[in-house]
């Protein structure tokens, strides 16, 4: 069984990255949930405008 894990490295800046955290532990998220709360949600508001995205092509 493949793994469905993605493992993506993000460049960023530093500053910003420790605040991101920072908002992230306050809601009781890791700063890896937190980022796919935010790609879930740009991808449920880009399909619901344009229709479902085909990923086998």
């Amino acid at each position: 069984m493949a793994d469905e894990q993605l493992r993506y490295t993000l460049r960023t800046n530093r500053e910003l990255f420790q605040k991101f955290r920072y908002v992230a532990e306050y809601e009781g998220r890791s700063a890896n949930k937190k980022i796919e709360q935010y790609l879930k949600r740009t991808v449920q508001q880009f399909e619901e405008k344009h229709g479902k995205i085909n990923t086998n092509e």
